[in-house]
């Protein structure tokens, strides 16, 4: 393996366990990774699981005997860029290796979240702090476009295009509709406003606060003040 991408250009460093190749991924500033699953000492689904879990992006090239489907798409789900079975061209991997490169360590998360409200594309799952919340599969799909694009400004037009099929659905009135279903089950429960609407353009999903944050600004406001000074009314919002 080193002398091959050697060949191609690329400088190599071999760990010969998980344990050592995670502490590598972790200390060396690498530009890519590629990683064996069948590791003695932890296995390679782990090591990049830690990586991510870690916020460590640096592209993971999944390189394995193990070339059953569902191997795969784990792999990809816990965090790797791209998966090759063996045998293997020299060729192609190092090709796949100037892809990865050419995109950059740029962060992209295996979970999603937003604040305390979590996504989890490959579970199928969504977490609002501790609390599962149930969506229909548009629902999901809606908020997972709008997740990846946190704090940006989406139009409907894009929303459709991508959510739906605009061939089969031209109103977009139907992205209103999902929008209002979304609040409905991930905001008003919680009291949070994770979806902003902006008239005329689209829609922007928010990173709010921790939920601690919230719970410590949701104190109520008729206890009266140390002090013993009278209590303000609460405040309409």
């Amino acid at each position: 393996m080193r002398r091959g991408l050697t060949a191609e250009g690329f400088v190599v460093d071999v760990a010969h366990d998980g344990v050592d190749g995670l502490h590598l991924a972790r200390e060396g500033g690498y530009d890519a990774v590629v990683l064996d699953l069948m590791l003695p000492g932890m296995s390679g689904y782990q090591v990049c699981e830690r990586l991510r879990a870690e916020r460590n992006w640096v592209p993971v090239l999944i390189l394995s005997a193990k070339d059953g489907e569902y191997d795969q798409a784990d792999g990809l789900d816990l965090g790797a860029d791209d998966y090759m079975t063996k045998p293997f061209s020299y060729v192609v991997l190092a090709a796949r290796l100037r892809a990865l490169l050419r995109r950059g360590a740029r962060p992209r998360p295996a979970v999603l979240s937003a604040g305390d409200l979590c996504l989890d594309p490959a579970a199928r799952t969504v977490r609002r702090g501790e609390q599962e919340v149930e969506l229909t599969a548009r629902e999901f799909a809606l908020l997972e476009y709008l997740m990846r694009r946190a704090g940006q400004v989406v139009a409907k037009s894009e929303l459709l295009e991508h959510v739906w099929d605009p061939d089969a659905v031209a109103d977009l009135n139907v992205v209103e509709v999902y929008a209002g279903y979304l609040r409905r089950k991930i905001d008003t429960p919680f009291g949070t406003q994770t979806i902003e609407t902006l008239r005329g353009v689209g829609y922007r999903l928010i990173a709010e606060p921790p939920a601690d944050r919230q719970n410590d600004q949701s104190a109520d406001p008729r206890k009266a003040p140390p002090d013993g000074s009278p209590s303000a009314p609460p405040t309409e919002r």
